[in-house]
This record gives structure tokens, sequence and C-alpha cells, in this order.
């Protein structure tokens, strides 16, 4: 196998991450929705009416006078549709491709690392004999590739969340890098190269679980319908394996990719503290600010998503290894 898996699951992934980017970008609006909204910890300080903040004691205002505090309300949450719609009006369809750039970049360095390692896994660690290779052996060798991908991507990863997430700002506070290398080149010189893997533990993770969940169901799933020859090995086999395991994929990573998405999205000016210093204190956090189905914030987007962007990896996959088996 060697360079032939990793040829095979770059073409694959470069292909699904540009098909499914619009879907991508809209999870991103998501799932910083509500994130700015911190509660006022002195109501009181806010809720006098400027009239009588102002007003002199020479007009008799009641000195017991009781103002009940106005208490700040979060703003409306929005769904999938028209967080896409809003898009498409305010940034034209370019914007539903914002950072399209860094998710070529990015599935060429962390797609087609975790895909081509699995493969070498997958060869190395199967029976010998039978050639069978085992859940748990499947779930291992996702989660070392995925670590190892995620690893080599943080860059581009980083540079994508904030390239999709610019259009929410306000046109004074966007960044506007020109393309992923800008991004890049701009973090490096004006926050360090640190910046580059902020957010990295949550990047290695969220890769983990997904790359463990979804390549690892998406092989056990297939074995049972071919063993069970409820299908051949064709189309309907590939497409029902793909789109279960994007399901898993889904529901094992989200809470960690809305974490992952906000702590790589924060502005850090210098000389005041950063909005979150570190993962759990952004979990803690957005689950006291928002609740805890916050980090279930973007699923349907995530889902929408995830389940497509699988279906088009796999059915790629096995399409380009038909191409390529002779070489």
């Amino acid at each position: 196998m060697g360079v032939k898996g990793f040829v095979e699951g770059g073409i694959a992934s470069i292909v699904a991450g540009c098909s499914t980017h619009p879907l991508d970008l809209i999870k991103v609006r998501m799932q910083l929705q509500g994130e700015n909204h911190i509660p006022n910890p002195n109501p009181q300080i806010h809720s006098l009416r400027p009239a009588l903040a102002f007003h002199s004691t020479s007009v008799g205002a009641p000195a017991n006078l009781h103002i009940p505090p106005v208490m700040e309300q979060a703003p409306a949450r929005v769904g999938p549709v028209s967080v896409g719609v809003k898009i498409f009006r305010t940034e034209g369809v370019a914007g539903l491709f914002s950072g399209v750039s860094a998710t070529v970049l990015r599935q060429t360095l962390y797609s087609t690392t975790r895909m081509g390692l699995y493969e070498i896994f997958k060869q190395k660690w199967s029976d010998p004999a039978t050639g069978s290779f085992p859940l748990e052996r499947k779930i291992a060798a996702g989660l070392l590739a995925g670590g190892i991908g995620a690893a080599v991507g943080n860059p581009a990863d980083v540079a994508m969340v904030r390239m999709q997430a610019d259009g929410r700002l306000p046109a004074s506070e966007r960044r506007n890098y020109k393309s992923v290398v800008d991004a890049i080149m701009r973090m490096g010189r004006q926050e360090g190269v640190t910046s580059l893997w902020r957010g990295s533990s949550l990047t290695v993770n969220r890769a983990m679980i997904v790359t463990a969940s979804q390549l690892a169901s998406y092989d056990q799933i297939k074995e049972a319908i071919l063993e069970n020859h409820v299908m051949n090995d064709g189309l309907g086999t590939h497409v029902t394996a793909s789109f279960a395991a994007g399901f898993v994929a889904s529901v094992a990573s989200n809470p960690i990719d809305v974490i992952k998405t906000r702590v790589m999205n924060m502005k850090v000016e210098p000389g005041t503290p950063p909005p979150y210093t570190g993962a759990l204190d952004c979990a803690l956090k957005t689950v006291r600010a928002e609740g805890p189905m916050a980090l279930y914030k973007g699923f349907i987007p995530t889902i929408s998503r995830q389940g497509p962007f699988t279906v088009v990896l796999f059915v790629t996959l096995e399409q380009v290894r038909k191409i390529l088996k002779d070489f």
C-alpha cells in the first residue's frame, strides 16, 4: 500500500471537503452563536433609564424609587437554513465558500495523513492467517492515525475556522485574510508561531474520535453488510455504510468540535486576557452561560455535513481504488 494509500485518501478527502464546504461553514457559524453573550454581573448598573440616571434631586424624584433590574436576553438562535440564507444575502455565493483554500490545505495535510496511516495500520495489524481486522484494532488504528493527522494539519484548521467565521464579525473587526497562506503568515507574525497550534489538543482529540468512529464504523458496517449478504459490494453498500459512519462520528465529536471552534476563533488582544484560558475553561464557560446543550450547537449542520462528507469520501475512495488498483 505505502504511498498509494495516502494518494487515494488525499484525493477522496479533498473532493469530499470541497463539495461539502458550505455545510461546514454553516456549522461553524452556528457553533459561534451566543458566544459573545455574557451575563452582566451587575444588571442594576445598566437598568437605570437615562432620564432618571441624570436627573438632579431638584425635580423631586422619590428617594426610595425602586427600579426593577432589566435582565439581558440572549440573542435568538437560528437554524441552519436561516444561517445559510443570511450568509448568501450578506456575503453572496462566494461567502458560502469562505475559507475553501484552507479546507483544501487541511484535507491535504490532515486527511491524507490519517487515511494513509489507517491503511498502513490495517495492513500491519490484520490477522495474517484470516486477513480479519478486529473492531478493537480498527478503533486503535483510527485513534492513532487521527491524532497524528490532526497534529500535522492544525495550522490549516485554525486558518479555516477563522476564515469561515470572519463574515459574522462587524466590518471593522474582520481579519480579511486573502488566502490560507496569508492567514497562516499573519498569524505567525502577529500572534507568534504557537498560535498556529492554538486548540491543537482539542483538534487532536476530535480527530482521534472522528477517525476512530468514522473509519472503524465504515469498515465494520461494510463487513457486516457483506457477510450477511444484505447487499453486494457496490454503491448501495458504500453509501449505507458511509452514512451510518457519518452519524456515529457526528454524535461522538460534536461537543469537542464546538469547544475547538471557539478556542481557535477567539481574538487575543495585546495586554488583555484571552476570552478562554484553555479547552476546559471554554467548556465550563459555555455550559454556564448557555447550558449543556450548547455543546451540541450546530449538530444538525454537523450531521448534514458529516453525512454527505462521509458518503462522498468513501464512495470516491472506493472509485479511486478501482482506478489505481493496477498501480
